[in-house]
């Protein structure tokens, strides 16, 4: 096949995890440069092929595809969509085209960085430029960092800087719609079916970006399970569908602060991943690596179908089995009964979580199951084991949310509790404290 633009030579944006036109940072960079820009998605089967046939993400991913795809083609342009590895579909492209410089958002977590490194020798060997811009987060890598140049292992001290640093300029908007007339002109582009990757269609329910009638109630409201008060942003955060930018300007807009702090929490964890990326599957405080875990799989099997006779984790676990998402709330109390009342090793929940999360992000899952687990950077101390009935009383004091879950609670068809709380608070306890003396 000859090579489209022989001559002139083309750039390429490749999408990953930001899954739109509009104020998208590499995007806008392949957009100003001097060369038609022909957008491309890659359906990375290292990824892919770990993932079960009915994982709603990919589906989400698929139609956020096909609605780009119909974008681009009112511009007289299209995405280039692939299925396969990085390293197979990319001597393809260049095959194809005569590709000069591609650009593409930076990634943070461990296979990102892999694949990224990996992908720029190979395109630098074929003389082809890799640019990679910041876009998924406000700060990222070493730009908050204590006096003496090191990272943050403290919330609030990252968040006092991480605050003190926005500005307008971090804030602005890419004005990508300006440049639109520089997308490569291009005919309709086939798009591989989901069918054809190995995946079914999902019925589940997507979140919607409905987030800013939320705001100004967030602070007061959400800790409670049984209100709809949360944001259901981190899907859209996630693979890029809502700019981060956007998101912190709709929060000092409207003066949630505590909203606000969430999106610092994220990237406080991403920075955590990216200088301490051995935190993705071992205890951030090496020393927890040495606790004597019990892993007893009737009782995980348990706890990941909701039937541990606790209504508040059993209503979390069902409700994240059912829909894809769990309250955050919940989600502190699920992973602290499952690392300290149950003693099962925290990645196993998190791995559990990385499973069926709609809104599934590495740093972020691995940062509150070590928080939970105590492993963690700032995380809670050892000796702090969340009482499910105390948490039942605070955060669900009319069952709302329980008897939503657990319908047949209060009955005797409800599970008897798999383990006495006194019991399990005192045995977590003699085993973190043999462990970590």
């Amino acid at each position: 096949m000859k090579k489209e633009t022989e001559k002139t030579g083309i750039n390429v944006f490749w999408f990953r995890r930001d899954l739109r036109l509009e104020d998208n940072a590499g995007f806008y960079h392949a957009l100003k440069s001097k060369r038609p820009v022909l957008p491309l998605f890659i359906f990375d089967k290292n990824i892919l092929d770990k993932l079960p046939e009915n994982d709603a993400r990919v589906t989400f991913i698929f139609q956020t595809i096909e609605a780009l795809k119909s974008e681009l083609q009112k511009h007289r342009s299209d995405l280039l969509v692939k299925y396969g590895t990085p390293e197979k579909i990319w001597p393809e492209i260049l095959k194809s085209y005569h590709i000069e410089t591609v650009y593409t958002n930076h990634d943070y977590e461990p296979y990102g960085r892999e694949r990224d490194d990996s992908m720029a020798e190979f395109l630098s060997s074929e003389k082809v430029a890799f640019k990679t811009f910041k876009d998924q987060v406000i700060f990222e890598k070493t730009e908050i960092l204590k006096a003496d140049n090191t990272p943050y292992t403290v919330f609030t001290p990252f968040y006092k800087q991480w605050h003190a640093k926005l500005n307008d300029f971090y804030l602005k908007p890419y004005p990508n719609k300006k440049y639109f007339k520089n997308l490569l002109k291009t005919k309709h582009l086939p798009l591989p079916g989901l069918k054809e990757m190995g995946f079914e269609q999902s019925k589940l329910e997507f979140p919607k970006l409905l987030y800013k009638s939320k705001l100004a109630d967030y602070a007061h409201d959400r800790d409670f399970p049984a209100l709809d008060a949360t944001s259901h942003i981190g899907m859209h955060l996630r693979f890029g569908t809502l700019s981060i930018r956007k998101a912190a300007q709709d929060a000092l807009d409207a003066k949630a602060n505590v909203w606000l702090s969430e999106l610092a929490w994220r990237e406080f964890y991403m920075m955590i991943l990216w200088h301490f990326p051995y935190a993705a599957k071992d205890s951030f405080k090496k020393k927890y690596d040495q606790i004597k875990w019990r892993n007893d799989e009737k009782e995980f099997k348990a706890w990941c179908d909701g039937n541990t006779g606790y209504p508040i984790v059993d209503a979390g676990m069902r409700q994240l089995n059912t829909t894809g998402w769990m309250h955050n709330r919940v989600r502190m109390v699920v992973a602290s009964f499952l690392s300290k009342h149950l003693l099962i090793d925290w990645r196993w929940g998190e791995n559990y979580f990385a499973e069926k999360l709609l809104d599934y992000e590495m740093a972020s899952n691995v940062g509150g199951w070590q928080w939970a687990a105590g492993s963690g950077n700032d995380a809670a101390p050892y000796f702090r084991v969340f009482n499910p009935e105390l948490q039942t009383k605070k955060f669900d004091p009319k069952l709302a949310y329980i008897k939503k879950w657990v319908p047949e609670f209060g009955t005797k068809k409800y599970a008897q509790p798999i383990v006495e709380h006194t019991f399990a608070r005192e045995r977590v306890l003699k085993v973190f404290k043999e462990a970590l003396s």
